[in-house]
Formats: structure tokens, C-alpha cells, sequence
């Protein structure tokens, strides 16, 4: 049997589609269901959902149940993202789907960018294709970026998913740093300073003689290189990992900043104690590498200091980084719920500018974005001192080229790091490390036979 990018699991939920899709058609005929089940890492969907959708009625006081104005209770399933326990729970439930009770059945669950080609794969198909819903992605959703809509499709380009976000990348530094090294903090003269690698080198260098790192970690940097491969990581229909260029790229920079001290020496990787004291005020670090979500839910909660000592300006490359996209279970007994769900939160201009202006998140309508960039008036942030992030943010979303994605993205992505952490810090050469990506690639997903690296 050919292995393909999806897990036994779901290749096992292959079998039962066909009973489950047929149970969705029947429901579209009739009655909806009266309980929706979401399955979620964080309550950021379900914040989003209560802030714009008409329908919200009330939520518990836990947040795990959201009742709508006609009776239907949204019921919550939050597990935890890290270490692949969100997949492993989610695709528990779609193996049972098509023998679950209607009150028991996924109705909406959501992916993101770095596992999402797994979900969308057209013969697993465990996500709807929007047009079973009554969506019709070329009107619908025609206002949004034209990646987002590329990434939440099946390899037939059928889209299966669709997103109330965009995550263009930007560079928040300091203020108070910019001043001091430069002689000014204004974005548009920080962002000469930081528009491509070679002159960023440069500048790194100006900082670290007045005693600054330019970023936290090796990890800051990371999404930019991955987002430039030019294959994907592993090729539909195969069992070989073939690590681009550019992620040497990346471990080869990596290690030359580190060597010449403009990275702190002390953070090793992202999300953790030492990476979060890092956004604080005794840090000397400069600047970090962030979309929208990132300054909202990231640097923000780990500032110490006053409002206003933060500012974006242009990335050395443009990336993109992260994203959630909802999708319609196939099987669900509540198709007509999730198509006004789908449309509320990813297709109403008015909506997605709400949640724009609410939450600072960049939203996925390019009117809409356009719209913000220019108003200062609505789409200005206190925590960035009455900067509107909006004009630095939209330039780079218009210009993001997705990477080929694959269902082994979030492994590929978590691993590589954390082997070649080990060859930064000094604890292992550079072919032990890739041995050990070797190791742990294959520990994690049995089914791959090899890694191939670059020349």
C-alpha cells in the first residue's frame, strides 16, 4: 500500500468519509444538530466568534460551552497544541466519526498553517469542500489573499478551509535601543537599517558595539528561511524528507551570528523563560520578528515597561507566519451552522475589520487591510505609541508566496530546530546533529524512510 503524508490514522478515516459525507447530505436536508462540537488549541477562535457573530447568545462562565439564539450549543474541545497532542485528539474524533452520535460528531475544527495540508488531503477528506457548504470560494471569498486561499486547498486545488486571518511578518524593535544606536527610532529610517540580510549584518554589528543583540535567538529567524524552500518537505506520495537549501541557509547564518555575538548566547529556542524575559525592559535585545498575533499574544503580555516603547517597521524578507483555518467535518450533522460560521468569521468585511480593530489581529479581507493601513484614526496601537502596524503589515501581505506545504511541515519545522540547537550551543558537531534529526524525524513519523540533504 502507498504511503502517503497522512497519518494511519486518517488514512484509516478514509474508509468511513464515504458513510460520514453521505450522513452530511442527509443533514442538509433536514434538520440541524443541537450541539456544535469545535475542536481548538487556545480560546482564540472562540473570542473571535463571540466578538462578530450575530448568533452568540451567551457563554459559559468556563468558556466551554457558547449557546446561539436558536438553542444550539457550541461545545468547546481545547486541547493543547505542543507536541502533536491537538492532532492526536482530533484525529481520534474523526475516526469515530461516522459511528458518533450527532451530539458526539466534529462539526468544525480548526489547523494550522504548519499541519493544515495533512486536513485538507483529498482522500483522506475529513475537511468539506466549501462548495458542499452552499461557499462559493471565487465570490465569497474573492476579497481574500490569494495564499491564504491556496493554503486551505486540497492538491486538486479544491478549498477545504478558509481563515479569518493573514499573518504578515514585520521587525518590532525597541525604541529606546533604535535611539540610542542609531540616533533615531522613526520606522521608515529603522526600516532602511533592516531591508535586506546583508545590510541587517551591518547593523547588527552597530549594535552589538553598544552592547545589543539584534534578536533573541536563532528560532527569531527561522520562519523567514522557511518560507523561501522551493520543495516542499516531503513530496506527495513519498516517504523521503528532503531538507531545502534554505534551511541550511538558515543553520549556517545561525551559527555565524551566534559566533559573532549578535544573538544572545543564553536563549535557546523560542517559548520559553528565557526567550519571554528577553521581550522584557531589562533585555538587550533589539528587535523581534513577529506578525500581528505575535505583538498581541506574545511580546505584549511579556513587557514590563511603559506603553509605547515598541514600533514595527519592514522585515529583512518578507515572511509570513502562522494562521488558523476553519474547516467543515465531513460528516457533520450542522452543515448549515458551519457554512454561516465560515462566512461570519472569514468572508464579512465588517466583521473581520471589528476583529482587526479589537484585537489588532491582520485580518483576511484586502480591502478591508487596505482600508486600515490608512487609518491611523481606528487602526493605531497604544502598545506601539500610536503607530498604526497596518501600514507595514499590509505591503508585506500582498507580496507572500507560500511555501509547498506538506503534512510533516510541524515536525520537520519543531525538529530541525531543535537538533541544530544542540550544534549551536556547542553540544554536538554538525553531522551529529543532522544525525539526530534523522533520528527524531523518523522516531516521530515511522513512516519515512530518509532524509536527503542538500550538496
Amino acid at each position: 500500500m502507498k504511503k502517503r503524508a497522512v497519518s494511519m490514522l486518517l488514512t484509516a478515516v478514509m474508509a468511513v468519509t464515504g458513510m460520514a459525507a453521505t450522513a452530511t447530505v442527509a443533514h442538509a436536508e433536514g434538520e440541524e444538530g443541537k450541539v456544535i462540537n469545535i475542536y481548538s488549541w487556545n480560546d482564540e477562535f472562540r473570542t473571535r466568534l463571540e466578538a462578530i457573530y450575530p448568533e452568540v447568545e451567551s457563554t459559559s462562565s468556563d468558556g466551554t460551552v457558547t449557546t446561539l439564539k436558536d438553542g444550539t450549543e457550541i461545545h468547546w474541545i481545547i486541547n493543547p497544541n505542543q507536541d502533536g497532542v491537538y492532532q492526536q485528539k482530533l484525529d481520534e474524533a474523526l475516526l469515530n466519526q461516522a459511528d458518533a452520535s450527532d451530539d458526539d460528531k466534529v462539526d468544525i475544527f480548526l489547523t494550522e498553517t504548519d499541519y493544515v495540508f495533512k486536513y485538507t488531503d483529498k482522500d483522506a477528506d475529513v475537511a468539506m469542500p466549501l462548495t458542499d457548504l452552499g461557499i462559493d470560494p471565487d465570490t465569497d471569498l474573492a476579497d481574500q489573499y490569494d495564499f491564504t486561499r491556496t493554503t486551505a486547498s486540497d492538491s486538486d486545488g479544491v478549498q477545504r478551509g478558509s481563515t479569518w486571518q493573514c499573518c504578515p511578518g514585520t521587525l518590532v524593535y525597541r525604541r529606546d535601543i533604535a535611539k540610542e544606536v542609531f540616533g533615531t527610532d522613526d520606522p521608515t529610517e529603522v526600516g532602511e537599517k533592516v531591508k535586506d540580510w546583508d545590510t541587517m549584518k551591518e547593523t547588527a554589528a552597530q549594535l552589538k558595539e553598544k552592547g545589543y543583540y539584534t534578536f533573541a535567538s536563532y528560532a527569531d529567524t527561522f520562519r523567514l528561511y522557511g518560507n523561501s524552500i522551493t520543495q516542499s518537505w516531503v513530496q506527495p506520495g513519498e516517504t523521503t524528507i528532503t531538507v531545502d537549501q534554505k534551511i541550511m541557509d538558515w543553520v549556517n547564518d545561525s551559527k555565524e551570528w551566534l559566533d559573532a555575538g549578535f544573538l544572545n548566547p543564553t536563549v535557546k529556542g523560542q517559548w520559553n523563560d528565557d526567550w519571554n524575559k528577553a521581550m522584557g525592559s531589562q533585555s538587550k535585545v533589539f528587535a523581534f520578528l513577529f506578525p500581528a498575533w505575535g505583538i498581541d499574544f506574545t511580546l505584549s503580555p511579556n513587557w514590563d515597561g511603559d506603553a509605547g516603547s515598541w514600533a514595527v517597521t519592514n522585515p529583512p524578507q518578507e515572511y509570513n507566519w502562522g494562521g488558523s483555518y476553519i474547516h467543515a467535518a465531513t460528516g457533520t450533522d450542522n452543515p448549515e451552522h458551519a457554512k454561516d460560521i465560515i462566512l461570519a468569521m472569514t468572508a464579512d468585511k465588517d466583521n473581520l475589520l471589528k476583529i482587526s480593530k479589537d484585537y489588532s489581529d491582520f485580518t483576511n479581507t484586502k480591502s478591508g487591510m487596505a482600508e486600515a493601513a490608512t487609518d491611523d484614526a481606528n487602526f493605531s496601537s497604544e502598545f506601539l505609541g500610536g503607530q498604526n502596524p497596518f501600514a507595514y503589515f499590509a505591503p508585506v501581505a500582498e507580496n507572500i508566496k507560500i511555501a509547498p506545504l506538506s503534512a510533516y511541515d510541524q515536525g520537520c519545522v519543531e525538529l530541525i530546530q531543535n537538533s541544530f540547537s544542540d550544534y549551536f550551543q556547542g553540544n554536538v558537531d554538525f553531522d551529529k546533529a543532522k544525525a539526530n534529526f534523522e533520528t527524531a524525524i523518523k522516531e516521530r513519523y515511522p513512516e519515512i524512510s530518509e532524509v536527503k540533504w542538500p550538496e
